[in-house]
């Protein structure tokens, strides 16, 4: 059935893990008629936690879409994972919808999962609607985090609908209607309204006081002290929830299917239509603005919010139509290459069950399979209006691990998987370090990794384990030294004769400098060049613990030659004994990454992280308030020393912090840990010097 783009609405149901987002979701879907069963978390057979690593760690990693239909109105409901590893799943959603709700549990009251998303749901002006689970939870307190929201978000917040603990159980007050309702086995059962007194008084006050501040004639009957109609409320309350000036709080019980008609009835009456939310900004092919309504007649536009890359399934396009109509022989371009697409099967999707359809029209939301080139943040067009959306920056890796395949062959298999994985998940990264000849995995986390190692054995069939990623260190020298490099060999025929004196010195160049100073012809200018290259094949391994040499500087300055048994060969290998016999007489050094750190944290965090940079034998260079609030905190630190610095990040702030990390140069090795570092290097190069 189509929906009219003002009867749908999309909704992104986002807060801290454990607030009970999967679970509200799977209870909506049971109450609109949605499945036959309600689902549970620890049985893994909710409509939204289908993957099998979801079920088996019982908690959402990846964005999840469950359509329900009720009172003539689609409710798009895009299940984001709560985890920090995850969070991925949330920047996907926001182009999606129009709506975020926020969860926060009673018990647990307001958490950064759920300070993040408000952040977020404001930065994309996406309107804002939170609801308080866990009702009955052991220790729960509405009221209490009712007040954590408003000292959080200001008096924007708005109670719509409360609790009241009687002795016969739980009832809920809908403060727009003024009524309240008891709950037995999910079915709602007006009751009389309870007596709670100046909380009550204090909760209407506040309600009529955020809705008057939407309207001027609302205004003046609020200091008139003339209440508000019922019908007043509700379009007072769905006027500032649109602009932002309103966020709305209901309450309620999932699990036991308590008071998700009300939350229904504030979704379908307060939060904004596909159509109502206005229209999206997009960039034509000149650079300019372009405004896009929600219209079923104007031309196609599409936006591909999130990409699933299966080798048995194929490539699944999770799409928005934002205008137009969106059908199976669609002539369709995509936006950043500007190439036609070829269309697969359009798709609606619920959880894990997709279900053909020939077309999808502008506001709702659905799948297309096999877009060859279609990536997440492309839009695909009409041909007659090729548009680009306001590209979403996900966040970056933070944590990298080295893999090691268990099983030999498998080399040519892990790197288009990854690469297949990465379409998939934009915060993953993969690349091949060509110093350490490693191959590295990047993520949001630990967790964020042991996933994406699970799906490739899964998907793949590639079983790899994550290791400690070695750090490329490099050698250099510190004062200037002469040596000579003879190679001299007699064999039945010709022999082999190559002789040289070369002079090495240090300098700031990362690349060897080879000049030559040579008087008198003692060695021929034609041998220059395999000098050199002896040189050049020598640096790639130094003579502490086998890394590459840099800032050194050789002058070739004598030598000699034998008419019959010179050859470059010979010249080069006396190049490298010369190499051999100079460079441990030079004061040789080892060197070690360091890198710019930049970290936000809460301002009380400030002095633990600073207190951990110094351990980390960091250098604080200073710090100053950043644009989100928290408080940036610039170093320099070591590379070898941020192995571990998401997961102390995640844990010193919560979650709230966050941090960007970038190579600036080599600086020497202490010299107390040097000899650590060349026996590390001993059990990787051997001793010989080059990599077993």
């Amino acid at each position: 059935m189509d929906y009219a783009q003002d009867k749908i609405r999309n909704i992104v149901l986002a807060g801290h893990s454990g607030a009970g987002k999967t679970t509200l979701a799977e209870a909506l879907v049971y109450t609109t008629g949605g499945s036959d069963r309600q689902g549970r978390i620890e049985d893994g057979n909710t409509v939204c936690d289908f993957d099998p690593e979801e079920i088996k760690r019982r908690a959402s990693l990846s964005l999840a879409l469950a359509p329900i239909e009720t009172g003539g109105v689609k409710f798009n409901l895009l299940d984001a994972p709560g985890l920090f590893d995850f969070e991925l799943g949330l920047y996907e959603a926001l182009p999606a919808s129009e709506s975020v709700l926020i969860c926060v549990s009673a018990r647990d009251g307001l958490q950064v999962g759920a300070q993040k998303a408000y952040n977020l749901a404001v930065k994309y002006k996406k309107a804002r609607m939170i609801y308080i689970s866990k009702i009955d939870a052991e220790n729960a307190d509405y009221y209490k985090v009712f007040e954590e929201l408003k000292a959080e978000f200001g008096p924007s917040v708005c109670p719509v609908v409360v609790p009241v603990n009687q002795a016969g159980g739980l009832i809920y007050v809908n403060l727009v209607e003024m009524k309240a309702y008891k709950y037995i086995n999910g079915a709602p059962r007006e009751v009389p309204m309870p007596s709670i007194g100046h909380r009550l008084e204090g909760l209407t006050a506040a309600m009529s006081e955020a809705v008057a501040e939407t309207d001027e004639t609302l205004m003046e009957k609020f200091f008139d002290g003339v209440p508000f109609t019922t019908e007043e409320l509700t379009e007072g309350v769905r006027m500032g929830v649109k602009t932002g000036a309103i966020t709305p709080v209901l309450c309620g019980n999932a699990p036991k299917l308590e008071a998700m008609d009300m939350l229904l009835w504030a979704m379908r009456k307060m939060l904004p239509s596909a159509h109502r939310a206005g229209a999206i900004e997009t960039v034509d092919s000149t650079g300019h603005t372009v405004e896009v309504a929600c219209d079923k007649d104007e031309p196609l536009l599409a936006y591909v919010f999130k990409t699933v890359a299966d080798p048995f399934v194929g490539k699944l396009s999770y799409v928005k139509v934002v205008s137009g109509m969106l059908k199976s022989d669609s002539a369709v371009v995509n936006g950043r290459t500007g190439e036609s697409e070829r269309m697969g099967k359009i798709l609606y999707i619920k959880g894990k069950k997709q279900t053909d359809t020939d077309h999808i029209p502008a506001g709702d939301v659905g799948a297309i399979t096999k877009l060859p080139e279609a990536k997440t943040g492309d839009t695909l067009c009409a041909p007659a209006r090729i548009l680009k959306g306001e590209a979403i920056v996900f966040p970056h890796p933070t944590l990298t691990m080295a893999l090691k395949l268990r099983q030999k062959g498998d080399e040519s298999k892990i790197s288009s998987a990854l690469q297949r994985m990465m379409e998939e998940d934009p915060t993953l990264s993969y690349q091949i370090n060509a110093e350490t000849v490693q191959q590295l995995l990047g993520g949001l986390g630990e967790q964020h990794l042991d996933v994406a190692v699970a799906k490739l054995k899964a998907k793949f069939g590639v079983e790899v384990e994550l290791t400690k990623p070695r750090v490329a260190y490099r050698e250099s020298i510190r004062k200037k030294v002469k040596a000579e490099g003879k190679h001299k060999k007699q064999t039945g025929g010709h022999g082999q004769y190559g002789h040289v004196w070369i002079e090495f010195e240090p300098c700031e160049s990362e690349n060897l400098v080879f000049e030559t100073n040579v008087f008198g012809g003692s060695v021929p200018k034609n041998y220059f060049p395999a000098v050199e290259k002896g040189l050049q094949q020598a640096v790639h391994h130094g003579v502490l613990a086998g890394y590459p040499m840099v800032g050194l500087k050789a002058t070739l300055l004598d030598g000699s030659y034998h008419p019959v048994d010179s050859s470059e060969m010979a010249f080069k290998t006396a190049a490298f004994l010369a190499y051999k016999a100079a460079l441990p007489q030079a004061s040789p050094v080892l060197l070690e990454p360091v890198g710019s750190l930049k970290a936000h944290v809460p301002e009380q965090n400030t002095g633990d992280l600073m207190g951990e940079i110094n351990k980390r034998r960091g250098r604080v260079l200073g710090m100053h308030g950043a644009a989100d609030g928290l408080q940036m905190i610039e170093a320099e630190v070591p590379e070898s020393e941020m192995y571990n610095f998401t997961t102390y990040m995640r844990q010193l702030t919560q979650g709230r912090g966050h941090f960007t990390y970038e190579f600036v140069r080599y600086e020497p090795v202490p010299a107390v840990l040097e000899g650590k570092v060349v026996e590390e290097a001993k059990k990787i190069f051997g001793d010989g010097g080059e990599e077993e």
